[in-house]
């Protein structure tokens, strides 16, 4: 399956092909739907069928092997036969609200000196939990930084080493409990020149300027150890 997304994550729509429908499933020979995947939620959105009927994607999630996306169509639908071609439209408002909030994530790992301990990206709000016992930076400190980030309007790109590369740079993973995806032979990383850099498969922003206002609302006391940052979009 060709994943059109994972090359351009501004692309809003493409042709594709159903291979398999059934059970409320569908699977197509490319796609811009993303996948539920390293806390960041599956796409909603739409096929549309040659007649001009369409079928409503209430989410998007990985199926058995590497690059299966499978998309889940909302109960009572109608589904496409094999061979047919169809136009896979997402819900680009919330798609990009996400790919900023993840992209925003991101930042915030590379301010604090701490391992990621869990993360969720979500299009009203958004939480990295940190490895963090004493937090050396308000919200407000982290805010004002971010904004610096923003205004810097710095390039996001996806760069991939080899899974031998990724073995010989361990501080490049930064998570504490999720091990990157492998099984490719290669690793996805996801760039902030110059902010930072660490394996990512989600969608993101393509400079920082396109964060927009972004907030940290509030910084929690989850445990010991363990402080939980929470993001939301001001615009």
């Amino acid at each position: 399956m060709e994943l059109v997304f994972r090359d351009d994550a501004y692309a809003r729509s493409c042709e594709a092909t159903v291979i398999r429908a059934g059970d409320g499933r569908i699977r197509l020979d490319r796609t811009v739907f993303y996948p539920t995947g390293g806390g960041q939620p599956g796409d909603t959105g739409r096929l549309v069928l040659g007649d001009g009927d369409t079928v409503a994607i209430v989410d998007t999630v990985k199926g058995d092997r590497p690059e299966d996306v499978v998309h889940v169509a909302a109960d009572g639908a109608g589904l496409p036969a094999p061979g047919a071609a169809v136009t896979a439209e997402i819900d680009w408002d919330r798609r990009f609200r996400h790919m900023r909030m993840h992209t925003a994530l991101h930042a915030i790992c590379a301010l604090v000196d701490a391992e990621i301990t869990g993360a969720s990206v979500g299009a009203e709000k958004s939480r990295i939990d940190l490895d963090w016992p004493e937090p050396d930076m308000t919200r407000d400190d982290l805010t004002g930084k971010l904004a610096e980030i923003v205004a810097a309007d710095r390039p996001v790109r996806p760069v991939w080493i080899t899974d031998e590369e990724l073995d010989a740079r361990p501080e490049l993973v930064r998570t504490m409990s999720v091990a990157p995806p492998r099984g490719l032979g290669r690793v996805r990383l996801l760039e902030i020149e110059g902010v930072d850099l660490q394996p990512c498969g989600g969608t993101h922003v393509a400079r920082t300027g396109h964060l927009g206002k972004v907030a940290v609302s509030k910084i929690e006391n989850k445990g010991r150890r363990n402080r939980r940052v929470n993001v939301v979009l001001l615009d």
